[in-house]
C-alpha cells in the first residue's frame, strides 16, 4: 500500500486556493494555427516527474499532485523544482545531481518517515530564479510546521523559505532563510486578522509564493488565506535587500499588504481592495528599474460571472532604500483596460490507457488468500463509484509569470475562449507600458479543438520572447506547447515541444481519493540565459497498458508510480 486517501498530499490546509466565483463563456476568437516545425527549438529533455518525486529520498516521500513548477537556468546550468523535489541539469540536459527532495534541502526531517511513521514539515509550491546580476541562485518554498511529528495535523505555524547560493554553482552551498508567515502577531508578524472559523483569531496561511527582483531587490508574493478556514485577506509583498540576501548575513524584511487600506489604494469605490496573485517582474538582465518594482495581477476571479476587462499594474517605490538602515517602501496601483477574459471551463483530454482506474475498478486481481482486487494497492477503502478519465484543471484567470524587457511588461493568463462557438481554454497575453499604464499589445492563443492552459512567458532584453504551456484536448494527450512573443510582432503560431503519449493517471482525478478536485499544474516556469529562453511544463510521457501496469509492479517501467503518472518537459528555444 503506497498511502491511503488520508496522507496522499501531505494534507493539511488546501493549497493553490483561488477566489474565483464563476466561469466565463469567453468571446469568440480566431484560432491560431499549428505549426509542423520550429527551427528554433534548440534541445528538450524529459525533466523531473511523479517517479522520481515519490522515489527520492529512500521513498519518504507522499505522492504529490500537480507537479507546481520552478525553473531557472544561467551559467550552462539549469535547475528545475516541482512538488517536492529539485534536480540540476546541464544545459544539455544531463543531470548533474541526484533528485533532492526539499526536505532534506531545507536542513527538515522528511516528508514521511515510512520505518518511524514520523512526518516533517509541508514544504510546498516551490519556484526559483537565477539573478544575472548577482550570479546566486535564489529558491524558495512555502513551509507549514507540525503539531508534533507523530501527527500529519498541522499547527498553524508557517513560513516563506528561501534559499540563496553562496556561489554561482546551483548545487551549492546554499544559506536558508526562514521568513515567518502567520502575519497573526506572533513570531514578529504583523496581525491582518485570520480566523479560525470566520469569528475567532487565528493565523494566516501563505499560499502560492513567487518570486521577482530588480537591481535592489527580491520580491516574494503570497496569496493569504485564513489558515484553517476559506477566508482570503489579500495578496502579500515580502521586499529584501539583494545585495544583504547575497552577503549571507542578517536581512531586514518589508511586508507590503495589499489590503492595508493606509496606501489609499482604491478599487471599484473600495480603499483596500485586495490584489490576489499579485505577480512580482523579472527581467532578463536582473536589474529591472532603479527605484520601482512592477507587478501584474487579474480581476476576474473576483466576480460572479468570471469576466473581466482590467488588470491591475502595482508599483513598490522607493525600493533603492531596501539595505539601508530606514527602508522607505511605498505601493501603489493603477487600473488599465483590457480585452475582457474570464476564468475558462475545464480541459479536455484524449481516451487512452488509465491503469490506475482500471486498478481502482477491478475486484479480481489475486491478493491473499481470498482477498481479491487491485484497488487494494492503490487505497485502503473500495471505492463505491466506477472511475473514468475526465478533465483536468484550466486554473482559474489568475496572472502568471511577468517580465519587464525593453521598457515593457510582459504578462499572460488563462481564460476562456470561444473558437467556432466552442468553449476552450485559451491564453490571454499582454504587453504593457508600466510608465504610461497603457496596454502596447494584446491578444489570445487558442486552438481549435485544443486547450491551452497554465502559460509561462519569458522575455530576453531585445523584447522577443517564449510563452509556454500545456495544449490538450479531445484529440490530443497532455502535451508541451510553446509559442513566440514578440513586443511589436505579438504572438506566433503554436509548436508543440514534446507530445503526450497518454491521458493525466492522478489520484486527484478520481473520487476513491477524497476531496474530488482534478489537478494540472499550478503555474509553468520560463528563464532567460542570453539569447535562449528555458521553458518547463507539466505534459503526460508516458503511457502504460492494465496489463503493463499490474506485471511491472505498478511503475511500468519506472515511468510512473501507482497513484500518478505527471511528468515535465523541459526546452530551450531561441526566439
Amino acid at each position: 500500500l503506497d498511502e491511503n486517501a488520508v496522507g496522499l498530499a501531505a494534507p493539511g490546509a488546501g493549497k493553490n486556493r483561488s477566489v474565483a466565483r464563476g466561469r466565463s463563456p469567453g468571446a469568440d476568437v480566431a484560432a491560431a494555427s499549428l505549426a509542423p516545425a520550429n527551427p528554433t527549438h534548440l534541445r528538450s529533455f524529459h525533466g523531473l516527474d511523479h517517479f522520481a518525486q515519490r522515489t527520492a529520498n529512500g521513498g519518504n516521500q507522499f505522492s504529490t499532485e500537480p507537479p507546481d513548477q520552478g525553473l531557472c537556468a544561467g551559467g550552462g546550468f539549469v535547475l528545475e523544482t516541482v512538488n517536492s523535489v529539485l534536480r540540476v541539469f546541464d544545459a544539455t540536459g544531463a543531470p548533474l545531481t541526484g533528485v533532492v527532495d526539499l526536505n532534506s534541502f531545507y536542513g527538515y526531517a522528511a516528508a514521511f518517515d515510512r520505518a518511524a511513521v514520523t512526518f516533517g514539515p509541508d514544504v510546498f509550491d516551490p519556484g526559483c530564479y537565477f539573478d544575472p546580476d548577482t550570479k546566486r541562485w535564489f529558491h524558495l518554498a512555502s513551509t507549514l510546521e507540525r503539531v508534533n511529528p507523530t501527527t500529519t495535523a498541522l499547527s498553524g505555524a508557517s513560513h516563506i523559505d528561501l534559499a540563496v547560493s553562496r556561489t554561482s554553482d546551483p548545487r551549492g552551498p546554499f544559506v536558508v532563510y526562514r521568513i515567518p508567515a502567520e502575519n497573526d502577531g506572533t513570531n514578529g508578524t504583523p496581525d491582518h486578522h485570520c480566523t479560525l472559523d470566520g469569528v475567532n483569531p487565528g493565523p494566516c496561511f501563505p499560499d502560492y509564493p513567487h518570486i521577482g527582483a530588480d537591481r535592489n531587490g527580491i520580491y516574494i508574493t503570497t496569496n493569504e488565506f485564513d489558515f484553517f478556514g476559506p477566508g482570503f485577506h489579500g495578496a502579500e509583498i515580502y521586499a529584501i535587500s539583494k545585495s544583504a540576501l547575497v552577503a549571507g548575513g542578517a536581512i531586514d524584511v518589508v511586508l507590503l499588504d495589499t489590503a492595508d487600506p493606509s496606501f489609499g489604494i482604491a478599487f471599484d469605490g473600495i480603499v483596500g481592495f485586495p490584489g490576489f496573485t499579485v505577480w512580482p517582474a523579472e527581467s532578463p538582465d536582473g536589474l529591472g528599474e532603479a527605484d520601482r518594482q512592477f507587478l501584474l495581477s487579474s480581476q476576474a476571479v473576483f466576480n460572479d460571472s468570471g469576466v473581466d476587462d482590467r488588470l491591475r499594474l502595482w508599483s513598490v517605490t522607493g525600493t533603492s532604500t531596501l539595505g539601508t538602515a530606514t527602508p522607505s517602501l511605498g505601493l501603489s496601483a493603477q487600473t488599465m483596460n483590457v480585452n475582457a477574459y474570464g476564468v475558462p471551463p475545464p480541459s479536455e483530454q484524449k481516451a487512452g490507457s488509465t491503469p490506475l482506474a482500471d486498478c481502482l475498478n477491478d475486484n479480481t486481481f489475486p491478493i491473499a488468500q481470498g482477498v481479491k482486487g487491485c484497488w487494494h494497492f492503490a487505497t485502503g477503502t473500495r471505492p463505491t463509484r466506477h472511475e473514468v478519465e475526465g478533465p483536468i484543471d484550466s486554473n482559474d484567470s489568475r496572472m502568471q509569470q511577468v517580465f519587464l524587457a525593453g521598457g515593457k511588461l510582459f504578462g499572460a493568463l488563462d481564460t476562456a475562449v470561444g473558437v467556432k462557438s466552442a468553449q476552450h481554454a485559451g491564453i490571454a497575453w499582454f504587453v504593457i507600458d508600466p510608465h504610461a499604464a497603457t496596454v502596447a499589445k494584446q491578444g489570445v492563443l487558442a486552438l481549435d479543438g485544443v486547450d491551452l492552459n497554465y502559460p509561462a512567458l519569458a522575455v530576453t532584453g531585445s523584447g522577443r520572447g517564449v510563452v509556454a504551456f500545456t495544449a490538450v484536448g479531445p484529440g490530443t494527450f497532455p502535451s508541451a506547447g510553446y509559442a513566440a512573443l514578440d513586443a511589436t510582432l505579438g504572438a506566433g503560431d503554436v509548436h508543440i515541444a514534446a507530445a503526450g503519449r497518454g491521458p493525466q493517471d492522478g489520484f486527484s482525478e478520481y473520487h476513491a481519493f477524497p476531496p474530488f478536485r482534478p489537478r494540472w499544474g499550478d503555474y509553468g516556469a520560463a528563464a532567460v540565459d542570453g539569447d535562449t529562453i528555458w521553458v518547463a511544463s507539466e505534459y503526460i510521457g508516458q503511457t502504460c497498458t492494465f496489463a503493463q501496469f499490474l506485471t511491472s509492479g505498478f511503475t511500468c517501467g519506472n515511468t510512473r508510480t501507482i497513484l500518478a503518472n505527471w511528468g515535465t518537459r523541459v526546452s530551450a528555444i531561441r526566439p
